[in-house]
């Protein structure tokens, strides 16, 4: 295997060659990568403004005045800290309700696109040039991050409203890291591909 160069160290076994030694192409395609995931992940964050925080901080009050049958329907609709639990509300078998239903299907699509995301980081993590200890963080936080965020849906729908709140430390920890791979990432390659960012 040519292009993957194990290294024996005296602690750990290390991956090559480092990315700052990658060719153009190679380069390109990790820089291509991290672009439109960034694009992705804002696009998300956006999502996330527009669809649970700005309701929930702007409407919250509304929940009083309005019809109760609508204030329902509002709040299945969205992420909102202050609507009710509606599985209480419900006289369906637990597994039939559609809050359930919603939560599977949530959880089915995000655990699948966002560890896809961490996945290839992760893979491009294991050729920075960084010691092992940063690179095996830096390749489990995201998806303690990303198991966080799915458990508040959980939670949020089964539980209390209060849950909800469990979105931003998921949200936080994920994103941060993706911030910290792509810095890096981007850095070694382009700006300093001589001299080692952090020696391992």
């Amino acid at each position: 295997m040519d292009n993957i160069n194990l290294q024996q160290g005296s602690n750990s076994t290390q991956w090559g060659p480092r990315l700052r030694a990658w060719p153009l192409t190679g380069k390109v395609w990790v820089t291509m990568i991290i672009v439109m995931m960034s694009l992705g992940l804002i696009v998300a964050l956006g999502q996330i403004v527009v669809h649970d925080i700005i309701p929930t901080f702007q409407d919250g009050d509304k929940h009083l005045s309005m019809d109760h049958s609508k204030s329902e329907n509002h709040a299945d609709m969205r992420g909102d800290l202050f609507s009710d639990t509606p599985v209480e509300k419900k006289g369906s078998p637990f597994y039939q309700t559609d809050e359930f239903i919603f939560a599977l299907k949530f959880t089915h699509i995000h655990i699948f696109g966002m560890s896809a995301i961490f996945i290839l980081m992760g893979i491009l993590v294991l050729f920075l040039d960084v010691s092992q200890r940063i690179r095996i963080w830096l390749i489990v936080l995201p998806f303690i991050g990303i198991v966080i965020d799915l458990a508040s849906v959980w939670l949020k729908l089964f539980v209390d409203p209060v849950f909800f709140w469990l979105h931003i430390p998921g949200g936080a920890l994920f994103g941060t890291v993706f911030v910290v791979d792509s810095v890096i990432m981007l850095w070694q390659m382009w700006m300093n591909p001589t001299v080692k960012l952090i020696k391992p």
